[in-house]
Order: structure tokens, then sequence, then C-alpha cells
């Protein structure tokens, strides 16, 4: 997998405690809906608390793996690996 660190824009539901579950995403104009998230961390990266959701999307054809992040302090959605 590679490492993009790209902003993104993601749509997502929030539950009452303010837990996000993401359900699209948007790369490069195009819309890609999540078929499945596989797991969910918390991590700190440099003091920021972040949650990467590791899922799958088919993506030509083929489900293939990639993980985002969600900033927590900024509400910023980042596609962190492919």
């Amino acid at each position: 997998m590679k490492i993009y660190s790209t902003p993104i824009e993601v749509l997502a539901h929030f539950e009452e405690n303010g837990t996000p579950h993401p359900l699209r995403i948007k790369i490069n104009g195009k819309e890609l809906r999540i078929e499945q998230v596989l797991s969910t961390i918390e991590e700190k990266l440099a003091g920021n608390r972040m949650l990467v959701f590791r899922c799958q999307s088919e993506i030509k054809g083929e489900l293939r793996p990639f993980e985002i992040k969600f900033e927590m302090g900024t509400c910023k959605w980042f596609l962190w690996k492919m």
C-alpha cells in the first residue's frame, strides 16, 4: 500500500457520542462507496487524536483495502494508504 496523506471529502454519519462512521469518500472528483470497515483504531500523532479506519471498496472491479484518518480536533479526513 502507498502512503498518500491527502485531504478528502467523506460522507459519514455520527453517533450521539461523536463517533463517525464513514459511508462514502470522494477522491479526485470520483465517489467511492465504502463496502466494509474492517477495523477502527484510535491513535495520537504529534499530540493530535485521530481515528484510523481500515476499509475496503470496489475499485476497478476488485475489492481493495485502504486507510482513511479522521482528525478529531479539526474534523478533517485524510486518505492515508491505498
